[in-house]
């Protein structure tokens, strides 16, 4: 197959880093092969890229609708000024957080489809994303786990994943998203889920998930961090090393993924555009 960029893979059960393409200049035929490109390894790095806002935008609206177009996620305040770990404030928790792994909105009643992160400012010590393949980690399985926890089902909630870190997050009726509130009952997703353009079955876990319905809460809690220590391990992870103007492209129907610590003395400026899922595949089952 010809491609107007080049393919890397990464030494890992997924992703790869492409070069030879800008994607602020991508046409569309090169949109479409780097498209086939993110379905076939969930996780594309593309380096030296120093993404605009509206050029990192317009690029993550290629893939669908936006859940929100761009958050800083970065210790820096608007201000210019450094957040100050010992202060643990809100957005400090959150971003304590997100270094358990997850998949991005999953307490929301759709969860997104995917994102496109970059790096403005990186810290010279930490400060790595971490990536995990769920499709290799479902493939791992033996047969009689397999079986197991496909018929199994769990919650996702925000408010219960920062609550084990000591974070009361706000709390309407329904679910705190990090960027709003949402009414509505905790969502319910299976454990085992079907990717909706490739086929493939991966696990849905991660630091949100909690109460298996029929289990009790240790019981519950226990198979959810065995599946997460089991998954999340080589050769089905890896973790970049960011370099300013990096940007990466993930599908998060079927990764994991988790924020790393770092010298938060240091400035650490990301940006995040959230790629919205469709309802009709990434929709919380009925409760």
């Amino acid at each position: 197959m010809t491609r107007a960029f080049d393919i890397a893979p990464l030494d890992a059960t997924f992703g790869a880093v492409v070069t030879g393409v800008k994607l602020a200049e991508l046409d569309d035929a090169g949109w479409r092969d780097l498209h086939a490109a993110w379905l076939d390894y969930a996780l594309l790095v593309f380096p030296d890229q120093h993404l605009k806002r509206d050029q990192q935008i317009t690029f993550a609206r290629r893939f669908g609708p936006l859940e929100f177009e761009m958050a800083a996620i970065s210790n820096v305040r608007s201000n210019g000024t450094l957040r100050v770990e010992k202060d643990n404030d809100d957005v400090m928790k959150i971003l304590k957080g997100n270094m358990g792994w997850h998949a991005d909105s999953t307490y929301m009643p759709v969860q997104a489809k995917g994102a496109v992160f970059s790096a403005e400012v990186v810290p010279t010590i930490g400060g790595q994303t971490g990536f995990a393949d769920m499709r290799a980690a479902y493939d791992a399985l033996d047969d009689a786990r397999k079986e197991h926890v496909e018929k199994l089902q769990a919650h996702h909630s925000l408010h219960y994943s920062q609550s084990k870190l000591g974070h009361e997050t706000k709390k309407a009726d329904g679910e705190y998203s990090g960027y709003g509130l949402h009414d509505g009952p905790v969502p319910l997703r299976p454990l085992v889920k079907m990717h909706p353009e490739t086929g493939r079955k991966s696990l849905l876990i991660g630091r949100h998930a909690h109460a298996i319905p029929g289990m009790a809460p240790a019981e519950s809690e226990a198979l959810l961090q065995e599946l997460i220590d089991f998954a999340c391990q080589r050769p089905r992870t890896y973790h970049h090393d960011w370099a300013p103007g990096d940007a990466v492209l993930w599908d998060n129907r079927c990764l994991l993924h988790q924020a790393t610590p770092w010298d938060m003395t240091q400035k650490r400026i990301m940006w995040h555009s959230r790629i919205a899922g469709d309802p009709a595949s990434e929709a919380a089952l009925p409760n």
